[in-house]
């Protein structure tokens, strides 16, 4: 009600004044009408006066009328709130970044770096602590003026306190905040055992992670692994729930105690969920009509992979394993493993397994592989499999994907060129490697941004 009746006095601000002036009109035209009454019936210039009069009436009602529009139906004056402000109007380009920063851990230190950022109208988005020992780690992710270099950054945090400061663009995933991050990626990784090491790339950012096995004979390995894993600087040694070690390496920038303790965190709750695989399975059919069946493979499969390498010639087993015939077997193991990669197999309608496709990942690196029965070969399984498997590398994030093979391996080379993508070749001690570049773009070198500010490549850190 307050502010029904405050718009109201906005808009008639002078009411009252107007009511007096009609009033006052009103009593000076009975007035006038009176005296021009008596005159015209007793004086002798009636007929003259009442011509007077009347112009007199008209003149009035006309500036009543005049008066009546400019203040009765005139539009309220516009509020100067209403108006925006010429930066409102005119937002300026922005880029996102990411920054991590090392301050004294002592009161007014992200003061001042929030001070310096605000005095380049750059907006933090998100802020992360990592406290140490010795100081706290600031992570931030910025949204600055697109002609705000990252150099003119690492000046200013630099100037503002901050040290050992890393600088890098990022993008609209980013904006996702940690904790939503975190509990996606716990999600992926209870579905399905192999998302362990993309899981912990994601959760720690550009990094390289390596699975080391157990020894195959159950003897102790030569540098064990601490039960609550170890932190050195820029490289974690984490414990295999499943045998065997993870090694989580990051170029110039050290991990945190709080990102150890999330590497932990996700490699318990793998430990706690045991083996698990999803179960989905794609049906396809060959071009002769065939129906036959694509699904994730696991060490269950073992079996059936060996009794399909029992139906492979050695011609065959010769071109996929680039070694002795008989040592063929004692290889799926480790392929078979969801901590190695990611393996498909193709089953006929009566369960059998006719052909596997198998991504591995070793640290930066990943391969493809294919094995196809020699009973099934030639009917499109080998490209239906490739394509699958470069899906999976194309989500992981994978820049390249490579194929080992030999130059008689027509069909292989063919599936590879198949997939559209650029493709380079190399020929070493007459085998061929056949990589698949997954974006269109060669591999770039580092950045200078991407360093630790004050340090560039030809410094050897």
């Amino acid at each position: 009600m307050t502010d029904t009746t405050s718009a109201k006095s906005v808009r008639h601000p002078h009411r009252w004044r107007r009511d007096l002036i009609e009033l006052a009109a009103l009593f000076t035209a009975v007035a006038l009408a009176d005296v021009v009454a008596d005159l015209v019936a007793h004086g002798p210039d009636g007929p003259f006066l009442l011509v007077a009069a009347a112009v007199a009436l008209s003149g009035t009602a006309a500036f009543h009328l005049w008066w009546a529009q400019r203040h009765s139906h005139a539009p309220p004056p516009a509020a100067a709130a209403d108006t925006p402000h010429e930066d409102e109007m005119v937002r300026p380009e922005t880029a996102l970044w990411r920054m991590r920063t090392t301050v004294r851990d002592e009161p007014g230190s992200l003061a001042a770096l929030c001070t310096a950022l605000a005095r380049h109208r750059v907006d933090i988005l998100t802020l992360q602590t990592h406290p140490l020992a010795d100081g706290t780690v600031d992570e931030f992710l910025l949204r600055a003026p697109v002609t705000f270099q990252a150099q003119h950054l690492g000046h200013e945090i630099a100037s503002a306190g901050g040290n050992h400061t890393w600088i890098e663009r990022a993008d609209a995933h980013d904006l996702v905040d940690t904790p939503t991050r975190v509990l996606g990626l716990a999600t992926r990784t209870a579905l399905d055992t192999a998302e362990l090491p993309l899981a912990l790339r994601q959760l720690l950012g550009r990094c390289t992670i390596r699975s080391l096995p157990a020894p195959a004979d159950g003897t102790p390995a030569d540098d064990p692994t601490p039960m609550d894993g170890a932190l050195q600087e820029t490289v974690m040694r984490l414990r295999d729930p499943s045998g065997g070690a993870i090694i989580v390496e990051r170029p110039y920038l050290p991990f945190t105690p709080t990102e150890f303790a999330r590497a932990r965190a996700l490699i318990e709750l793998d430990a706690r969920l045991g083996s698990r695989m999803p179960h989905s399975r794609d049906v396809f059919t060959l071009p002769e009509g065939n129906e036959i069946t694509v699904r994730r493979a696991g060490p269950d499969d073992v079996q059936a992979a060996r009794a399909m390498h029992d139906r492979c010639t050695e011609r065959t087993l010769g071109l996929r394993y680039h070694g002795p015939v008989g040592d063929a077997d004692r290889y799926l193991d480790h392929l078979l493993s969801p901590r190695f990669g990611r393996t498909l197999a193709v089953q006929t309608a009566s369960g059998r397994i006719v052909a596997l496709g198998h991504l591995l990942r070793d640290g930066d690196e990943t391969e493809v592989a294919l094995l196809v029965e020699d009973d099934w070969q030639r009917r499109g399984i080998g490209s239906e499999l490739l394509g699958r498997l470069m899906a999976v590398a194309d989500e992981a994030g994978c820049e390249s994907v490579y194929a080992v093979t030999q130059a008689a391996n027509t069909g292989m080379v063919a599936a590879m060129r198949g997939l559209g993508l650029p493709i380079d070749y190399q020929i070493e001690d007459g085998t061929l490697v056949i990589t698949a570049r997954l974006a269109a773009t060669p591999d770039r070198s580092r950045l200078p941004h991407e360093l630790p500010y004050g340090q560039s490549e030809q410094s050897g850190c």
